[in-house]
């Protein structure tokens, strides 16, 4: 576990009568991650003529799909695939698989569509009812029929919005009716003009008016009815429509998922030919697998071939070769696998940081945020979350990590002096100053008072982040070893640790007056210290000065573990004295209030301060931890594998 997966690289060369059944079975058996094969003597390999054909089924079945689902409401969701549901398929040709998607979509596919275009042409023709509408809701405040409007012999009666009433005002002759529509302070009015036609011209002049043009005949009152129908009417045409759609979905949504699926393996399988080299009569098939299963491989090709197969399995070097990466770590550890690759995955002969960035992680998000009432929230919704939803992979690894993060803020906030701030000591003992509980161990008082006491918290955040500085030197030191690079070990590493005891020894006697060192004592610090300096310097040139000083500023930064653990606890505080002023501020009403403010205020101060706390913890794993001894830069491995969420094949 401290170094990815051994890996070893795979060189097949078969005829190509053996490749569809060779590639099926290292398929089904996802151990080989294939490679895109170059070399001068060999032809690259050609795309497989069925894959524009499966490409087009997937992309078929595809459309149909997502068109049938955005009409599955959310209420009818309990229809929805059930925990672990798939449907069992037997083997067969891809020739069958492709009749089979044939056949749903040819029940199925123009009827989807041809009621999607009802839909589409549904909602335009809304639309337009809609616009019409808002424009009859206007001129129904005034009591016309729609005909009037436009040119007649004599007159010119015009509709619109206008911002300003005396801009209308550019003939005697002109008449306007106005009916506010704006806002309070907005200056918007529907207005009916009415005017001799000799005065067309003027009209069109008029500023600050925007006409409104409306067809049809009738009273505006009696047509905003009818119009309100008709829009019902297209409205439960489109729901009838989308309810047929829905229920197609229930009825073939598992038969769609499961050809679909198939169709993609069956691609995903004519794709992988792109990879291989080609002769006229063989393929040349390269890649990488796990060294446990180097064995499984070559009887997979023997088995398949009957031995009629060229196969080499040769152990990859932790130098220099570039295998993928694959990590292989316990399981409480696989979500800050996540977090690893955020950063980078480690080299094939780097160090697998996962299990130290995992526990650290762990311990410096309890000490940041540092409160036994939060790590109980975090602790129960995870282990609901865990217990409840056992078929999401997703949230079960993650609530996983949650409980561990729970139990951690437990202990840390008992040591803390922290359950929800002081709410216990000022709610319930009636004494703010008092502890939570007394407690002695090998003469260690416990709890701490972490508001009262920081210097203490401080002393405990330094030394926890020059054991995590330390432990990043000592993995540099086991890297180096394995990798055989002895002289760096005494360059890169050594030099800090004699340093840190050195410099240590004769800090702690001259500046924090700790000890007194006797004369052998100081001269071993003085030597270690002048060693540690002439090492730094000769390595670094003049840079070794910025060395010594980051490291110095790497330490200082994990005084964050008592900045954030300060400012969880005094939140808390305030949220807590607060609620212990509401009543007496706000009689009777007050003590209702309470409660209210104390649950928002404290789920909020648990929700940033989490937030703050896992951002820091990564960024010590990052910046901090990292620079001691890791760079990252690995490929993940990813096997050649056939993914099955709706079938199941059967023999």
């Amino acid at each position: 576990m401290l170094f990815p997966s051994e890996m070893s690289k795979v060189s097949i060369l078969i005829h190509k009568g053996d490749s569809p059944k060779l590639i099926k079975a290292l398929h089904e058996s996802g151990l080989v991650e294939i490679e895109k094969v170059s070399y001068k003597d060999v032809s690259e390999g050609k795309m497989h003529p069925e894959v524009a054909t499966l490409a087009n089924y997937e992309l078929r079945l595809s459309r149909i799909i997502e068109i049938l689902k955005s009409y599955w409401k959310e209420e009818r969701r309990r229809f929805s695939f059930r925990k672990g549901e798939k449907k069992k398929v037997r083997k067969r040709e891809t020739e069958d698989i492709i009749n089979d998607a044939e056949k749903i979509l040819s029940e199925i596919e123009e009827s989807v569509l041809q009621k999607e275009r009802e839909i589409n042409e549904i909602e335009g023709k809304i639309e337009n009812l809609e616009e019409k509408l808002r424009k009859l809701e206007y001129v129904s405040m005034f009591d016309i029929d729609i005909s009037w409007l436009g040119k007649s012999k004599y007159l010119i009666v015009k509709f619109g919005i206008c911002t300003d009433l005396e801009s209308l005002k550019v003939d005697k002759e002109v008449h306007f009716y106005s009916k506010r529509i704006g806002k309070k302070k907005e200056n918007l009015w529907a207005v009916l003009i009415v005017a001799p036609l000799s005065l067309e011209e003027k009209l069109a002049r008029i500023k600050n008016f925007e006409e409104i043009f409306i067809e049809g005949e009738g009273m505006a009152k009696e047509l905003l009815k009818e119009l309100k129908k008709e829009i019902r009417e297209e409205e439960e045409k489109k729901k009838s429509i989308e309810s047929e759609l829905a229920n197609i979905y229930k009825k073939r949504k598992i038969d769609l998922f499961a050809i679909r699926e198939e169709i993609q393996i069956e691609k995903e399988r004519r794709e992988i030919y792109n990879k291989f080299g080609e002769t006229n009569y063989t393929y040349l098939i390269e890649g990488w697998c796990l060294a446990e299963d180097s064995e499984k491989v070559k009887e997979i090709v023997e088995d398949i071939t009957g031995r009629n197969a060229v196969i080499s399995v040769e152990k990859a070097k932790r130098n220099p070769d570039s295998p993928p990466i694959h990590l292989k770590n316990p399981k409480w550890a696989k979500p800050f696998e996540t977090f690893l690759e955020l950063f980078a995955l480690p080299k094939y002969n780097e160090v697998n940081p996962t299990l130290f960035l995992g526990i650290s992680f762990i311990i410096f998000f309890s000490v940041m945020l540092g409160d036994a009432g939060y790590g109980v929230v975090i602790f129960i919704l995870s282990l609901i979350a865990y217990i409840k939803f056992k078929e999401s992979h997703f949230i079960r690894t993650w609530s996983f990590l949650g409980i561990w993060l729970g139990f951690g803020n437990i202990i840390t906030g008992f040591i803390f002096n922290s359950f929800f701030g002081d709410f216990i000591p000022r709610f319930i003992y009636g004494n703010p100053e008092k502890l939570l509980y007394n407690f002695n161990f090998l003469g260690i008082s416990l709890p701490i008072d972490a508001i009262h006491k920081p210097v203490l918290i401080l002393a405990i955040a330094l030394t926890l982040g020059l054991a995590h500085l330390n432990l990043g030197f000592i993995l540099g030191v086991y890297q180096n070893a394995a990798r055989g690079h002895i002289r760096k070990i005494f360059g890169e590493q050594i030099p800090w640790f004699l340093l840190e005891i050195g410099g240590g020894m004769l800090i702690g006697e001259a500046l924090l007056d700790l000890w007194q060192l006797n004369i052998v004592m100081k001269a071993i610090a003085i030597l270690f210290t002048i060693i540690g300096i002439i090492s730094l310097f000769r390595r670094a040139g003049a840079l070794g000065f910025f060395e010594l000083t980051g490291f110095l500023g790497d330490w200082l930064s994990y005084a964050r573990l008592l900045a954030l653990g300060l400012a969880t606890a005094g939140m808390a505080l305030a949220f807590n004295i607060v609620a212990q002023l509401i009543p007496s501020i706000v009689p009777y009403i007050g003590i209702i209030l309470v409660p209210i403010i104390l649950i928002f205020a404290h789920f909020a101060n648990l929700l940033i301060q989490s937030l703050g706390a896992a951002i820091h913890a990564l960024r010590l794993q990052y910046v901090e931890f990292f620079n001691r001894f890791y760079e990252g830069g690995g490929k993940k491995f990813i096997p050649f594998r056939v993914s099955r969420k709706y079938t199941e094949e059967i023999k």
